[in-house]
């Protein structure tokens, strides 16, 4: 699929919407009306006196440091749409010409949204930056990292005149470009099996469930292969294939029925999980709450199940417990079961030493390890978080300000603000011990504050506190904040220099210039279909039902707006909610 940035120009107005629009549209109307006044004001006390001087041309700027980014997702667009790009020549690269709003692709599949109504055209994003921003229709082949190049190559019509194959040079590079689905090397995945990570595999989905059916009601059919060609199987019970389940029953209950009503008692729905349990990384609640829906609604779930192959007919199945071997015929596999590395990050990987990795890792600040001006957001990187006790000594011997060899709670305090920017993980155990304070940790096992501890006691204190860390989910969210974070720090780069926010450098000295990015979560949801969701909220909430579909829209359309500003996006969401059922037909 690619976007024309006129299908951007044909939308329903929405009033409220307009009445915003028409307020931003004065507002700014007036700024440059002062601005241009401002200039004429300046232009005209500039003249020349009546003595004359020359004109002197004005000095050349300083070149602009290139910045590449590659990827046109929820990383790449919340970076570039928030970069302050009158300091940067700024460049983006991506085989995808606009944005796509991930969360309803499920709905995408089933027609109740329409494709063209969940993404924007990357240029008319780009274009509402104060400044010029290029992008190159391409797909990154290569990174060179020691000189600082990237190897492009174009998908565009071979019968076109040119070449297809370019480079750039960077000064920054900005890897944001996702990751493929993970087929864990199953025979059969490939060839087979349908995904939903794109716009396109959602139209494919489309178009094969009709096809389905089609072939279903065809005469001469037996009555098994009518079943087989109407049984819909998604592997993996993730958020992902939960969700596209359940939309796929709300779309035969409500509209494929009535159309082919003669084998309606013939369709089936399965979902084949490998863990225990659907929706295993939420609640139990949640989990268990879906489960029962799920059953309610006829919907098969097969858990602790691994698949061994897919032929064009038949899913091949090992039962985890026993070993035990089973096939299952299908007229459609989704395939669903998590991400993959790409191969262009794969040999980045190999060539600076992460071979053995599943992600790019970077550090805290998000710059890759072993590259130089190289940062990796979104799904095809992971934060190798620090260890506390691998800077142990060196946080004792930042504290003892009197080098006593000891350290005493007021010493401590001095340091624990930035142990905990610096360490997230502490607040995270204080929090799982109930402790009041970080100084607990201090306390000795009667619950009273030691005097002083030597460096052994205060390993001990932390010995545990690494047990906390965790990897960030590969999620939206995560990818539009670590956007975000980054074009902060691009654009404060160079007034950090001279005031640094961030926390003590305890391996070497001063401060770091930024503080280290934390993700904040804001909660995660599962649709699960008839107008019903699932979510797990901060402060451990969970909440079940219809009414936490109208979360859902919420944070939807809180998200569509933050990361691309885009009305058209939060207004599909508006009517698609309203009016979900009807939209279908």
């Amino acid at each position: 699929m690619r976007c024309s940035g006129s299908e951007t120009l044909f939308y329903r107005e929405n009033p409220l919407v307009m009445c915003c629009t028409n307020l931003a549209k004065t507002i700014a109307n007036s700024e440059v009306a002062i601005q241009c006044g401002g200039g004429l004001l300046a232009y005209a006390e500039s003249q020349p006196d009546s003595g004359g001087h020359k004109f002197e041309p004005s000095q050349p700027q300083p070149k602009k440091k290139r910045v590449v980014v590659l990827g046109t997702g929820w990383a790449g667009t919340s970076f570039v749409k928030d970069l302050d790009i009158s300091s940067y020549d700024v460049q983006v690269v991506s085989p995808r010409n606009y944005f796509a709003f991930t969360p309803l692709l499920p709905s995408v599949t089933c027609g109740t949204v329409e494709a063209r109504s969940i993404v924007e055209p990357i240029r008319n994003i780009l274009k509402k930056s104060n400044g010029e921003i290029q992008y190159w229709e391409a797909e990154c082949r290569k990174i060179d990292a020691a000189n600082k190049k990237i190897f492009c190559q174009s998908n565009l019509g071979q019968n076109l005149i040119g070449s297809n194959d370019f480079s750039l040079d960077y000064d920054y590079l900005v890897i944001a470009i996702g990751a493929q689905a993970n087929t864990f090397n199953t025979p059969g995945v490939l060839e087979h099996c349908l995904f939903l990570k794109e716009v396109e595999d959602a139209q494919k989905i489309r178009v094969g469930v009709i096809d389905c059916f089609e072939k279903a009601v065809l005469p001469g059919l037996t009555e098994e292969e009518r079943k087989a060609n109407l049984h819909f199987v998604i592997v993996g019970g993730g958020p992902t294939g939960v969700e596209f389940a359940a939309e796929l029953h709300d779309f035969f209950q409500e509209d494929l029925f009535k159309l082919y009503p003669g084998v309606k008692d013939l369709v089936k729905i399965t979902v084949i999980q490998a863990g225990d349990h659907i929706l295993n990384t939420y609640d139990e609640r949640i989990s268990a709450f879906a489960e029962q829906k799920f059953q309610r609604d006829g919907i098969e779930v097969l858990t602790g199940r691994r698949v061994v192959s897919v032929t064009d007919k038949v899913i091949n199945m090992k039962l985890k417990s026993t070993g035990e071997h089973s096939s299952i015929s299908h007229g459609m596999v989704v395939w669903s079961t998590g991400v993959g590395t790409r191969p262009v990050v794969m040999d980045l990987m190999e060539k600076i030493g992460q071979a053995d990795r599943r992600a790019l890792a970077t550090n805290e600040w998000l710059q890759v390890k072993g590259c130089q001006n190289v940062y990796a957001l979104g799904d095809c990187a992971t934060i190798d978080q620090r260890k506390i006790m691998e800077d142990i000594y060196t946080i004792f011997e930042a504290a003892d300000t009197d080098k006593s060899g000891t350290l005493s709670i007021d010493e401590f305090k001095e340091v624990i603000d930035d142990i905990i920017i610096r360490y997230p993980q502490v607040d995270l155990y204080v929090k799982s011990k109930h402790l009041l304070e970080v100084t607990d940790l201090l306390k000795d096992a009667k619950g009273n504050y030691k005097d002083e501890v030597d460096i052994e006691g205060f390993k001990l204190a932390l010995s545990q506190v690494d047990s906390q860390m965790k990897s960030l989910p590969a999620t939206a969210q995560v990818a539009a904040q670590q956007g975000a974070y980054l074009s902060r720090c691009f654009n404060l780069k160079q007034h950090m220099k001279e005031n640094p926010e961030g926390p003590l450098r305890f391996q070497g000295s001063g401060r770091h210039k930024f503080n280290p990015f934390r993700y904040k979560h804001f909660g995660q949801f599962a649709p699960l279909g008839g107008d019903q969701a699932a979510a797990e909220l901060p402060g451990d909430w969970v909440s079940m039902g219809h009414s936490t579909q109208w979360l859902w829209y919420s944070q939807a359309s809180e998200l569509a707006y933050e990361v691309v500003s885009c009305r058209r996006l939060v207004e599909e969401i508006y009517i698609w909610q309203r009016f979900k059922s009807y939209l279908r037909h």
